[in-house]
């Protein structure tokens, strides 16, 4: 799921997607609506904060 979000967001960060879009996607739960797969190398979790 990671590497399908991040895929997305590079869409986006591109300007071949609208940020916004990113909610109806999750909403939607569809993979065929979203973006590549990013590749599995590379890919780091570095930090989460939890509030």
């Amino acid at each position: 799921m990671v590497r399908i979000l991040t895929g997305t967001l590079v869409e986006a960060g591109m300007g071949k997607r609208d940020i916004a879009s990113m909610t109806e996607l999750l909403k939607a739960k569809n993979r065929e609506s979203a973006g590549f797969l990013a590749p599995a190398c590379g890919l780091l979790l570095k930090e989460v904060r939890y509030e």
